[in-house]
């Protein structure tokens, strides 16, 4: 009987999810490095989800970071916005795994590596100032070059921390089950940023969204405070050389040699401030007169002339027509060159008239080239991408006040936010919650299994 009973093998330990042998770690490190785990994750999370919904923004990014990088200027146009889509899917990827404690000790040193090297990007960045801001988390939070690195050096060793003990992350969801929660993930994050591309951001964080009073901002961009600079004139007579500002400027008797400006006071930065449309007919600035304008108007956005899709010139036609017949104010903004403007002419029969805005800022109004924006007394109503522009035929002779597409979405910013956010949790929660019901009634029935096992073979050798 002793021998026979010494043969049974021992119960499992009390735990859903015991194929894997834990180590043997302090409370205190336990707790530590699952505090960081879920700092990291949330920020990678976060970070990588703000991108997908603008794969251009980050492209953009992308393409003035590569260049001030010598030998990286001339990266063409989609290896930079795969890299984009790329990289952000990455994150949210990362940080899914860290979430729910997937490939432990792999997504724990890819995710160490990756904030080792935005470490370094970003220090690199903040000394060179080659840009403004490195685009981290898209639109929806910028964060200054200092902000960006100092944020980087909060993480990066959180991120080592997790790396080094793995194992004590605790898991979420089964080694059996966890391949399903990386393959939603990455199939939702291609998913997003190809709706994102083909379409435009769902949500827009920009300063040019649905329903922004462009009047309003342009009188705070009026109003705001410029920047100031000292100019020091460097000033030589008889061989000697002095140092002068605007305040002892010298005589005549002094013979310039240079000057140099600092910027004393940046000022204030507003959203609008770089905003203006300049008729290229006769070079005048109607800006006011377009925002100030009563009623609707039309802007197409088209940046880059020599880039832009012309398989929907039709439609745009057409809709001139249409705005023509209603007495509709008509625009095309752009920032390319008048030969391309006449190109774009001859190519697509375009009449209605061209105007000259930044193109920094026409990339940052519409994501798409072309782009359609209305305006309705000064306030953003509609945004279309070139793929979902509204046809004239569907118009009619029917003033803008009569349609749908007079009026703004029927869907908030909040609602689409929430659904976006809700596809994406609701099944993970769901996958979660059977996940660990699965477990759970496995261990309970291999648990009676060996209990009923133990019980025959006592009973048959009493």
């Amino acid at each position: 009987m002793n021998q026979l009973q010494a043969n049974i093998p021992p119960p499992a330990e009390p735990t859903p999810d015991n194929r894997e042998q834990q180590p043997h770690y302090g409370l205190a490190i336990r707790i530590l490095v699952n505090l960081c785990r879920f700092v990291v994750a949330s920020v990678l999370v976060f970070s990588g989800f703000v991108k997908l919904i603008d794969p251009w923004g980050t492209y953009y990014k992308i393409e003035e970071v590569m260049r001030g990088i010598p030998g990286l200027s001339a990266v063409g146009k989609f290896p930079i916005l795969g890299l984009s889509v790329g990289l952000s899917a990455i994150e949210l990827t990362l940080g899914i795994c860290l979430l729910f404690a997937i490939h432990r000790r792999v997504a724990s040193r890819l995710t160490a590596v990756l904030l080792g090297f935005f470490t370094l990007l970003t220090l690199w960045i903040y000394t060179n100032g080659s840009v403004s801001d490195c685009g981290c988390f898209g639109d929806a939070v910028v964060l200054t070059n200092g902000e960006t690195f100092f944020k980087n050096l909060l993480l990066f060793p959180a991120a080592l921390l997790v790396s080094l003990w793995p194992l004590c992350m605790v898991r979420f969801v089964s080694r059996t089950n966890q391949w399903i929660v990386v393959n939603f993930t990455v199939l939702f994050s291609i998913g997003l940023a190809s709706w994102s591309l083909y379409d435009l951001p769902p949500l827009d964080f920009r300063p040019y969204h649905i329903g922004a009073d462009l009047r309003g901002g342009l009188r705070q961009a009026a109003e705001a405070r410029q920047p100031q600079f000292e100019t020091t004139f460097i000033m030589e007579k008889n061989g000697e050389r002095r140092e002068f500002t605007l305040d002892n400027y010298p005589d005549s008797t002094w013979t310039f040699i240079d000057s140099k400006s600092v910027m004393t006071d940046p000022g204030e930065k507003v959203e609008l401030q770089d905003f203006s449309i300049v008729r290229r007919s006769d070079g005048e600035d109607i800006t006011q007169a377009v925002v100030n304008d009563k009623g609707y108007t039309f802007l197409l956005v088209a940046p880059v002339l020599e880039e832009a899709d012309d398989g929907s010139f039709g439609d745009i036609d057409r809709l001139y027509e249409y705005c023509l017949e209603q007495n509709y104010p008509f625009y095309c903004l752009t920032a390319s060159s008048d030969h391309a403007v006449r190109e774009w002419q001859e190519t697509t029969g375009a009449e209605y008239p061209f105007c000259t805005t930044d193109g920094t800022t026409l990339k940052t109004i519409i994501r798409s080239n072309p782009g359609l924006l209305l305006l309705k007394d000064g306030k953003v109503v509609r945004k279309w991408s070139r793929n979902f522009l509204p046809q004239a035929e569907e118009m009619g002779d029917r003033r803008l006040e009569q349609l749908a597409a007079g009026q703004p979405p029927e869907t908030s910013f909040s609602q689409r936010m929430t659904a976006i956010i809700l596809w994406f949790i609701l099944p993970l929660i769901a996958l979660t919650i059977a996940d660990r019901l699965w477990a759970w009634t496995t261990w309970l029935k291999k648990k009676e299994e060996e209990n009923r096992i133990y019980q025959l073979i006592k009973k048959k050798n009493e």
